[in-house]
């Protein structure tokens, strides 16, 4: 079954009203398309024990590398050894799924968007980086018990909806495999045909997704992105609900002209700013968190190429300018979309307007704030290569949001199992 939802609920960024899962608490996950770890890291905190973590990208595996990730080919460290992700680097479609089968809870992915994203050529179905297929391939080989992938906005065009349409449904029904030299738009009439007629269970899942702004769950950017959620239908989750939005763009406005934002911040009123975005003051949501909340208690850069003493990844860079189309962030609203460095002007858009009206390039540590990674966290690379990464990345907040209530899902489900077996 496919459906739309539109409903959320989380925690404002930087806080936490529970101690988090231990790893495994929540289950096992494979992680496709780990890139940085933004993903991966969500799930992580969700209490999900990754059997297995791919990436291709080199840089990004020695990222994965230096913070929590082993290779899978060597003996993983007597320490700990749930703690640590066994990495396979290299290309997804040279891997066999098959010796995890029935071993995993969910196979996760933000599936890669060049295909699709309003910053590429748009070849979508055509072209060669359109993975959809081998997380597809994973599942058949796993038979997970949910699925999670995240994927640009530009999925929803017009020109691309019917394919997106397709995909869904080839998630529904997995194993009604696509057969060689067949095109997609016969596959997807024999796909509608099998789910109008019954399936055995345990090769079906229910199908829903979400386009979500990041800035409704309180990561400080604007961010639209979709979120795909499986779960398989011997489950019982059909009725199953996206988590609902938790913070607006009505409360930041209200919060700024009632000058609560600004005494928060220690600054003199100002004039309050229009931000548009969803949700209405007074509803019980939060506000939204802007550049100034997440950045608040780093200190300035030291200068251009100065690495900070107490901070990694905090430092300046020379040449920030603006121009048409390049406009900087502004510190009281949420940060403008980090993107990943292929749009003309490296790193993306990440000049930012101080107080003073002066403007700098946001280092890399400011960036991984507003992307709600943790301070801990170890970018590998130049610099442009670790903003590359981050623009790619998935929130870590909008991430665990999503984690978090398919854990909580997946945990029901196993209490109901429970429940009608002693019954």
């Amino acid at each position: 079954m496919v459906m739309g939802s539109a409903q959320a609920r989380s925690l404002p960024a930087g806080t936490s009203k529970s101690a988090k899962p231990s790893a495994g608490s929540a289950g096992t996950s494979i992680e496709l398309f780990t890139g940085g770890g933004g993903l991966a890291w969500a799930m992580h905190e969700a209490g999900f024990r990754h059997l297995l973590v791919n990436e291709i990208e080199h840089r990004a595996c020695e990222t994965l590398r230096c913070n929590v990730a082993v290779d899978a080919d060597t003996a993983r460290p007597v320490w700990a050894p749930e703690a640590s992700w066994p990495l396979l680097e290299g290309d997804v479609r040279r891997l066999d799924f098959s010796p995890y089968a029935s071993q995993v809870d969910v196979v996760a992915g933000g599936v890669p968007c060049q295909p699709w994203s309003l910053g590429g050529v748009h070849r979508g179905y055509d072209d060669q980086r359109n993975l959809w297929p081998e997380l597809f391939r994973c599942v058949r080989q796993t038979r997970p018990r949910a699925v999670i992938a995240e994927n640009v906005k530009g999925l929803l065009r017009p020109s691309f909806k019917p394919y997106y349409d397709y995909i869904l449904r080839e998630l529904a029904a997995p194993f009604e495999e696509r057969v060689d030299n067949e095109d997609w738009r016969d596959h997807d009439q024999r796909l509608q045909k099998a789910l109008r007629l019954s399936g055995e269970p345990t090769e079906r899942y229910d199908v829903k997704y979400l386009l979500v702004n990041a800035a409704d769950y309180g990561v400080p950017q604007v961010r639209w992105r979709v979120f795909v959620v499986a779960f398989r239908s011997d489950l019982g989750l059909a009725d199953w609900q996206f988590p609902q939005q938790t913070h607006s763009a009505a409360e930041l406005e209200r919060a700024q002209r009632d000058g609560s934002y600004w005494a928060e911040h220690n600054l003199r009123p100002r004039t309050a700013l229009k931000h548009g975005g969803n949700g209405k003051a007074g509803s019980g949501l939060e506000r939204w968190r802007t550049v100034r909340d997440a950045i608040k208690d780093l200190p300035a850069p030291l200068g251009d190429r100065v690495e900070h003493p107490d901070w990694i990844h905090h430092y300046g860079w020379p040449g920030a300018r603006v121009y048409p189309g390049h406009t900087p962030n502004d510190l009281d609203r949420p940060a403008k979309t980090v993107k990943a460095g292929v749009h003309g002007v490296p790193g993306g858009e990440t000049v930012l307007r101080l107080d003073d009206g002066s403007i700098r390039y946001m280092t890399v540590r400011e960036v991984a704030r507003v992307m709600t990674f943790p301070d801990h966290w170890r970018l590998a690379g130049p610099r442009g290569e670790q903003m590359r990464q981050l623009g790619n990345a998935v929130p870590v907040l909008l991430a665990r949001v999503m984690a978090g209530a398919v854990a909580a899902a997946l945990a029901g489900a196993q209490i109901s199992s429970r429940e009608h077996l002693a019954s």
